[in-house]
């Protein structure tokens, strides 16, 4: 119990930039003035990292930016710049004025005190934030403060800092060692979400302050999840009836961590019953067992802080390693021949042309590169796609068939050295959303996976994401072949994920177009 206060206080304390942000904002709709204070850089041994986040009110404060060596001097420093609006830039610790405040460290912070933030880049980051998208914060040679998705962050912006929402942590199982884990989790300060089939967990889980709990009614018919890239699913349940369901459910998601509770032989089992209900082996083994840092721990306490730590080393391996670089590719250079109107990707869905709905994917990843093909002389493919950002290419050999496009854009981009996959997109799929590529993207984290397509009904379809060691391979196929048969030429490394009939419908008749329109009105 001491131990759960003792978190339960450090969760208070606003460590992350989500808390720090809600308060600010809650502070200034109240009318109360305040300043926020972000480290810009450490030397040596600091406690926290550039942009970690305190805030400051006339009377109260959240986050910290210390081991409580400079803490009180810095929020006595931000309140002085709420009264005189002035900006204020200090160092603390070797070189600083302040030589009565040493760091007994040895090292140094510097920081920047902005007094009274706008409060639209204030609710802008936290909504974000609490939407779980990345979000920045930049701050200009003037000290002016701005903020937003990351994916929207401007380019040559002076100082930038990026946060990540909370970690989440899905927890599906049975009794204490479930109900250990959530409160854990729950105290911690990170994002709760347990699923209990027994009424007694759910009274015990509301007894000990969850607020997010989910009761399981039948295996077959399971509520989305709600997982994204920062969200860790826990199974602790010991009822084969329950696992292969959830466990299904949280492999074709974008969880970064899949960990089941059991032994090496009960693991093994587990994920045979997986690959025989259908699930592919290499995905199958994206589940982790046996969890927890410390093998064969019989405690509830002992095993949560065991399986927490996996996952926060998990996710710290993840945040610190360098982001892959990817590229969408959209081939909008078809000859529309089937369509009987005309150009198909210029006829009208929800009165915009068919393309601009594909062409809008660009707008939710502007910080990656994006290249369209087109066919030659097609100026009002080339006007529409311009306009929303991307980088247009003609293909003059279009007629000879979608392959050449592929040549073309590969062309294109084997010029970037720094590229690690493609994504490639078509630009008569009007339905596929910025969060499928991200899960796409997600599916393809494991070293070993090589290529990622979508799949409807058992139908492989677009998009597609392929890593560099397939460049050549996408550059060399012939014909009116696409992608997909790089795709299913491949012994290995080729994962699919599920995407909605929706997401999968495209258009090449009149007709297609019609029932997609009766669909998006339904």
């Amino acid at each position: 119990m001491v131990y759960i206060e003792a978190m339960t206080a450090m969760a208070m304390t606003g460590e992350h930039a989500l808390d720090v942000l809600t308060r600010v904002r809650e502070w200034q709709i109240a009318g109360r003035d305040a300043a926020l204070v972000i480290v810009l850089h450490t030397e040596g041994g600091a406690v926290r990292a550039p942009g970690a986040l305190l805030a400051v009110s006339e009377v109260d404060h959240i986050g910290y930016i210390s081991g409580g060596c400079i803490d009180a001097d810095v929020a006595l420093q931000a309140r002085q710049a709420i009264t005189d609006g002035a900006l204020r830039k200090l160092r603390y610790g070797a070189g600083s004025p302040f030589v009565d405040l040493p760091l007994p460290c040895g090292g140094a912070i510097t920081v920047l005190i902005v007094p009274h933030p706008a409060l639209d880049v204030v609710v802008s980051a936290e909504t974000h934030l609490r939407q779980r998208d990345e979000i920045y914060l930049s701050i200009d040679e003037d000290g002016n403060l701005s903020g937003g998705r990351a994916s929207r962050c401007p380019q040559g912006a002076q100082t930038v800092f990026h946060y990540s929402p909370k970690l989440r942590i899905r927890i599906a199982g049975r009794g204490a060692d479930a109900l250990a884990l959530a409160q854990l989790s729950h105290a911690s300060g990170f994002e709760t979400h347990i699923q209990l089939a027994d009424e007694a967990d759910i009274e015990a889980a509301r007894q000990i302050g969850l607020t997010s709990v989910e009761p399981l009614a039948t295996a077959s018919d399971l509520a989305p999840t709600g997982d994204d890239a920062w969200t860790a699913f826990v199974l602790l349940f010991h009822d084969q009836d329950w696992e292969v369901p959830l466990l299904t459910q949280a492999i074709e998601g974008p969880a970064f961590y899949i960990g089941a509770v059991g032994s090496a032989r009960t693991h093994s089992k587990r994920v045979a019953a997986l690959i025989a209900a259908g699930v592919p082996q290499n995905l199958a083994q994206r589940v982790k067992g046996p969890i927890g840092l410390v093998p064969s721990l019989r405690d509830a306490s002992l095993l949560a802080v065991s399986i927490l730590s996996e996952i926060i080393a998990e996710l710290t391996h993840r945040t610190r390693a360098k982001p892959k670089q990817t590229a969408l590719v959209l081939l909008a250079a078809g000859a529309s021949n089937r369509f009987e109107a005309g150009d198909k990707l210029l006829a009208h869905l929800d009165n915009v042309p068919l393309l601009t709905k594909a062409a809008a994917l660009r707008a939710y990843f502007p910080s990656k590169q994006a290249i369209a093909v087109i066919p030659a002389h097609s100026n009002d493919r080339r006007d529409l796609l311009e306009t929303a950002g991307w980088t247009v290419i003609e293909n003059t050999n279009a007629a000879l068939g979608q392959s050449t496009s592929l040549q073309a854009a590969m062309s294109y981009l084997n010029n970037h050295d720094e590229l690690d996959q493609v994504v490639v997109l078509l630009g008569d799929m009007p339905n596929v959303t910025g969060p499928q590529i991200e899960h796409m993207i997600a599916a393809a984290e494991a070293p070993e996976t090589r290529a990622v397509m979508s799949e409807c009904d058992g139908v492989l379809t677009p998009p597609a994401l392929f890593k560099q060691d397939l460049f050549d391979a996408l550059s060399t196929i012939s014909g009116d072949r696409g992608a997909k048969s790089v795709f299913t030429s491949l012994s290995s490394g080729a994962v699919t994920i599920s995407i909605s009939r929706h997401s999968a419908m495209d258009v090449d008749r009149v007709a297609d177009l019609e029932r997609i329109k009766e669909v998006s009105h339904v």
